[in-house]
């Protein structure tokens, strides 16, 4: 099972603080008096580093606002969730396309509720300020909407392997996964596979499916309520599941929680391997991340108006919160190790491809 992590930390602007603060375990989730950010697992390992403060790459580094306390929620864990000081309690949002749902009925104050979540549809008006999000805005662009997707950093998919899996999975081509998971491939070198997806709301599997061209998944994939970036949720030999790459390189690096448990993560670019290195120093290989079928950019999700200093609306303490060009932003990606980007590299990322925003229609 998943283990909820910390995710809130006092903000302090221009003050140094004493220390080592990390992301690590707690019984309970933050209250933010100032800004919100849910949605991806694949991102809330770094997010909450960030939010939290870290010294993974030698100095402090933690993302501040003059705001008060940042807070940024795990996509699992209790079903409801309270963001800020009295707050309603609400569905937490489990994943990519909740997190992006959840901060749209913020904006518009329709009810918000999540699929498979018994938590009744709840009111939600301002509580959540940021989605994270592991996949862009898809058909719902529009260069005038009121979402603006800000690129985070550069990360990939492959595919996990359950253990106990004999040899002839490791590499998969594009074609083999669109026959897999279209259930007209049922053994590759031999080798019973079993396709496996995690929980709908996850941009992983948004991305996936998308890669390998498949809209309606055949009858043989398990389409379950797993946690997506969790190799300890496979348990029979042959099974296979989407997987972030930058999730598993963080993972085995120590940055985050080790999920992995004893899968193996294969290649879905057949010789190229996702990762260099070995044990717990595994670097991104960038030929893999630059792939234009299974290297994607992530994103930081705002209100377009709440960044554009031209607007009535405009909130410069978020817009300081995701601007690249800010040492200590969410969307920083410099190489001093006192930089937010230094951070996310030790987190299996990339610089992202572009870092122009992406307008979008609330969803």
């Amino acid at each position: 099972m998943k283990i909820k992590k910390a995710a809130a930390v006092c903000a302090v602007v221009g003050t140094a603080v004493a220390g080592l603060l990390l992301a690590t375990p707690a019984n309970a989730d933050p209250v933010s008096n100032s800004y919100v950010l849910a949605g991806s697992d694949t991102l809330q390992d770094v997010a909450n580093a960030l939010s939290n403060g870290t010294q993974l790459t030698g100095p402090l580094v933690r993302v501040s606002s003059s705001a008060g306390t940042v807070g940024s929620f795990d996509a699992f864990g209790s079903a409801a969730i309270q963001t800020k000081q009295n707050g309603p309690y609400f569905a937490r949002p489990a994943g990519s396309g909740d997190g992006v749902k959840a901060l749209s009925r913020s904006i518009d104050g329709a009810p918000f509720s999540v699929a498979g979540n018994t938590t009744p549809a709840t009111s939600i008006t301002g509580q959540v300020d940021i989605a994270r999000s592991s996949s862009g805005p898809g058909a719902a662009t529009n260069p005038s909407g009121p979402l603006a997707y800000i690129p985070f950093g550069r990360d990939a998919v492959s595919y996990a392997i359950a253990p106990g899996t004999a040899t002839g999975l490791e590499q998969l081509s594009t074609a083999q996964l669109t026959q897999i998971y279209n259930c007209t491939l049922t053994s590759v070198n031999g080798v019973a596979v079993s396709p496996v997806l995690p929980q709908s709301a996850s941009g992983t599997r948004k991305f996936f499916l998308s890669a390998i061209g498949v809209s309606t998944p055949g009858a043989c994939v398990n389409q379950s309520t797993l946690a997506e970036n969790d190799g300890t949720v496979l348990s029979t030999p042959g099974q296979i599941i989407p997987f972030s790459v930058a999730s598993w390189v963080a993972q085995k690096n120590g940055a985050a929680q080790n999920r992995t448990g004893t899968a193996v993560l294969g290649s879905a670019q057949g010789a190229t391997a996702p990762y260099t290195g070995s044990g717990s120093a595994l670097v991104p290989n960038a030929a893999y991340y630059n792939d234009a079928t299974w290297g994607r950019d992530t994103y930081v999700v705002v209100q377009y108006a709440r960044i554009d200093s031209t607007s009535a609306s405009y909130d410069a303490g978020l817009a300081a919160l995701v601007d690249p060009t800010k040492a200590k932003s969410l969307t920083n990606f410099g190489t001093i190790a006192s930089t937010s980007g230094a951070v996310k590299s030790k987190f299996g990322f990339l610089a992202p491809s572009s870092t122009t925003p992406i307008r979008a229609n609330l969803s």
